[in-house]
């Protein structure tokens, strides 16, 4: 039970879990059970890859504990080599559980690290879910969307867009921002046909209106911890917080089919803000 002892050491020693689910491809055929949410999705992943990293550990551990838990499995993961780069388009949606602008930049970053990449090819942005009763509005925004401007002059992301937002929002942000969304994801949970002045506005102005199946909350905070402790026995989890969580799709151009996909997430420990 060597692992679970060392398990538990460095997870009481970290400040902060970075953790790469590596290609999900892959293990999904591995698995018979087909994740029946998104939601259900991550936490599978978490606690799986978290379980797969512990187990592997070597039993003895060094004196000096990290800091940062680096939480990869490298067999799981392939970084895009450059010859494969023209074929491939990567794309990224980002799920922000605090409205941090320095998490869009530390998310990027990571992502362009753990694939291999100096660029991505699109970036959505899903801000942080708000408390029942407020409404998203250009205020909330603009911070995100400046820093993800940034990153489109830094040549970090060629192309980012929007998440659920109306026709009224996004054409406030349209009107605000330099560089202007190239698309607006819909959940179609809410709305099965797309709104008429959404359709119109988008085509106006070259909007691309995408169609996803995400929850407001990707995870909860609960099922976060649940996914983490189901990992191994005697976790401490209760101060841990999600940070981030990011979600890419690597897809072969020509043939329009998933070559890799998977969760970067990020989640730090204590109660500082």
């Amino acid at each position: 039970m060597e692992s679970h002892v060392n398990a538990k050491r460095l997870f009481n020693h970290a400040t902060t879990l970075k953790l790469h689910t590596g290609n999900l491809v892959n293990r999904s055929r591995l698995k018979k059970k087909c994740p029946s949410s998104p939601s259900e999705e991550l936490q599978d992943c978490i606690q799986g890859t978290l379980s797969e990293w512990f187990a592997a550990m070597p039993s003895s551990l060094d004196s000096e504990l990290p800091s940062v838990l680096d939480c990869t499995i490298p067999e799981n993961t392939e970084a895009i080599t450059p010859e494969e780069r023209e074929e491939l388009k990567v794309s990224v949606k980002l799920f922000l559980t605090e409205a941090h602008r320095s998490s869009i930049r530390s998310a990027v970053d990571m992502a362009c690290l753990s694939l291999g990449v100096s660029q991505l090819d699109s970036v959505i942005i899903a801000p942080p879910p708000l408390p029942e009763g407020e409404a998203q509005t250009l205020t909330h925004l603009q911070p995100l969307w400046e820093e993800l401007e940034s990153l489109v002059q830094s040549q970090k992301i060629a192309a980012i867009g929007t998440s659920d937002l109306d026709k009224t929002l996004l054409e406030q942000l349209y009107n605000w921002a330099q560089i202007k969304p190239s698309s607006n994801q819909v959940n179609l949970a809410s709305c099965c046909v797309m709104p008429p002045d959404l359709t119109a506005f988008a085509k106006e102005f070259d909007i691309q209106l995408l169609t996803h199946n995400d929850p407001k909350e990707l995870i909860s905070a609960a099922g976060f911890q649940e996914a983490v402790q189901g990992s191994s026995k005697d976790l401490q989890v209760a101060n841990w917080r999600l940070e981030w969580v990011l979600r890419y799709s690597i897809i072969v151009k020509s043939r329009g089919i998933i070559k890799a996909k998977g969760y970067i997430v990020h989640a730090k420990k204590g109660s500082d803000h």
